[in-house]
């Protein structure tokens, strides 16, 4: 993290313009093979049959999702701890590649419940607080949207509170009796998915997180060269 913070707003751009080209190359290769693995190299589920398939897009999106948000609070923290503004540009940078992960993996949900439960949604809740996570991203959005400094704080104590419920999503599963079905890879316990399934969906999320990086850093270097225009244009007026 104090990588990131140590250098300039001129610097990370430059940096940024160095390294978002191989990891969009990354990411699309990976993403390639990745599909590739879950069309045609592994099998079908001996009870779902090629429905399955839906997992190598839900799952990678839910865990991107999730990881995106603890990073966005970590950030916060860290900005509101050293009050540091450029915490605040991270973390808008994150958030609508965040919201679109969560936007996928509820879809994709959906589709997903409709052969395995008989319906688009239910009020199970792991759905549940996934759609909360989602609120919770459009909310930061919406607040960061004209780029307040007082609205960064509001937006900045939301995000942080709102990792309660990254807890509740992880283990809403083990907690109350629901639809969705346990932890099948990220559990104490030996991983319920052959390694047939679990190679195509690994390539996937390595695919998913390239791509994700490759976004946030262009969205990063987009909202970096927005401030140093509103910056000279503030001392020209001065």
């Amino acid at each position: 993290m104090s990588f990131i913070f140590d250098h300039r707003p001129k610097q990370l751009i430059s940096l940024i313009g160095q390294h978002v080209w191989w990891l969009a190359i990354s990411s699309l290769i990976l993403l390639a093979i990745g599909l590739g693995l879950s069309f045609w190299g592994s099998p079908a589920d001996y009870q779902q049959g090629d429905t399955v398939r839906i997992m190598y897009i839900h799952v990678p999106c839910s865990w991107g999702a999730m990881a995106t948000y603890f990073l966005m609070a970590l950030i916060s923290v860290w900005g509101f701890i050293k009050q540091l503004p450029l915490a605040h540009v991270i973390v808008k940078a994150m958030a609508p590649i965040g919201f679109c992960l969560c936007l996928v993996s509820l879809m994709t949900g959906s589709i997903w419940g409709k052969p395995t439960w008989g319906a688009w949604w239910v009020w199970d809740a792991r759905l549940t607080s996934m759609l909360v996570l989602g609120l919770l991203y459009l909310a930061y959005t919406l607040l960061t949207h004209n780029g307040t400094s007082q609205n960064y704080k509001i937006a900045g104590f939301i995000v942080i509170l709102g990792s309660v419920n990254l807890p509740i999503i992880k283990w809403s599963v083990d907690w109350w009796h629901t639809l969705h079905q346990p932890a099948s890879i990220m559990r104490f316990a030996k991983s319920a998915i052959h390694w047939q399934m679990l190679i195509p969906l690994f390539v996937m999320a390595a695919g998913l997180a390239c791509l994700s990086i490759t976004l946030f850093l262009i969205r990063l270097r987009s909202e970096l060269n927005y401030n140093r225009l509103i910056a000279q244009q503030i001392r020209g007026i001065i």
